[in-house]
């Protein structure tokens, strides 16, 4: 008989060491797209560095940042699926079995206690759950450890309704532009519209990890996507902030309605190693990964 929990526990120890280790390759293929764009000897030689360093950390599976970030799990659990209310506890437990085994770096810090030491939260906030209930007989996880430097120039500003798209967009450049070099760009930037000024940064996040490079089914939001794409690649700042090779790699945006009172914004950025590793483990324990998410 399978034993589920240890079926999920060792499936996402397995898939923060992915997300940690290996950058996608469709990343590493635009990154390599880059260099061959750039013409400058500074920008040629970070994108250099960044690529030699996600080779190194593939081959030796070695985190490829010291910074491993705050983890966090994007969970769909099918109707279907076995375990239900223990799955967080066993992602805990797998937090921690990861912090070891990888390792991870720990960094989850207590405000009164100080580092908890295992990447777990003292209050049961951390790891970070983003739970959706689907139909089906399966289990996805979605395992997303992000840093620190990237997290810190994320932005959020409820606007005037009456901005309306012109405002938002006017708010992304600049939350980009303020960024500049703090975040370790080539960025990816997912922005999160409506809602309410929880949700937008949530929506902000999951925008993140849209298929790469693939714009909006909505004709309107795609065309809205590639433009501030390419608006904040003519802001110069460069691979590194050193003003050479790509700006931000991939825009996606993830809309809810609102509030007829507000216009919630939320962008949120991350570094070149954009980490995360996707699994689902059906009903009979089988697993499958997808190192692309």
């Amino acid at each position: 008989m399978v034993n589920m929990e240890k079926v999920v526990e060792d499936t996402a120890v397995e898939l923060l060491r992915i997300a940690v280790t290996e950058l996608p390759v469709e990343y590493v293929d635009a990154m390599e797209k880059g260099l061959e764009n750039t013409e400058g000897a500074v920008g040629r030689a970070q994108l250099s560095n960044i690529l030699e360093n996600v080779s190194i950390a593939r081959e030796g599976s070695r985190p490829m940042c010291q910074d491993t970030g705050i983890v966090a799990f994007m969970l769909k659990v099918g109707d279907g699926f076995p375990l239900r209310s223990k799955l967080k506890e066993i992602l805990v437990e797998a937090t921690r079995r990861a912090t070891q085994e990888v390792p991870l770096r720990p960094n989850a810090v207590d405000m009164f206690e100080g580092n908890t030491r295992d990447n777990v939260g003292l209050n049961g906030h951390v790891p970070i759950f983003y739970i959706d209930m689907v139909p089906g007989d399966d289990l996805e996880i979605v395992a997303m450890p992000k840093g620190g430097g990237s997290t810190n120039v994320a932005a959020h500003r409820m606007l005037k309704p009456g901005l309306g798209m012109k405002g938002v967009k006017q708010f992304v450049i600049e939350a980009v532009a303020e960024a500049g070099s703090l975040g370790c760009p080539p960025y990816f930037i997912g922005v999160g519209i409506g809602g309410g000024e929880d949700l937008c940064m949530t929506l902000a996040k999951k925008a993140l990890l849209k298929p790469f490079q693939v714009r909006s089914q909505d004709l309107k939001v795609a065309a809205i996507e590639q433009e501030l794409l390419e608006k904040v690649n003519q802001l110069g700042i460069g691979t590194m902030g050193l003003g050479e090779g790509p700006t931000a790699l991939d825009l996606h945006i993830e809309m809810a309605a609102r509030h007829p009172a507000s216009l919630p914004v939320g962008v949120v950025i991350s570094c070149w190693g954009l980490r995360h590793a996707k699994g689902t483990i059906s009903s009979d324990g089988s697993v499958e990964i997808d190192k692309g998410a």
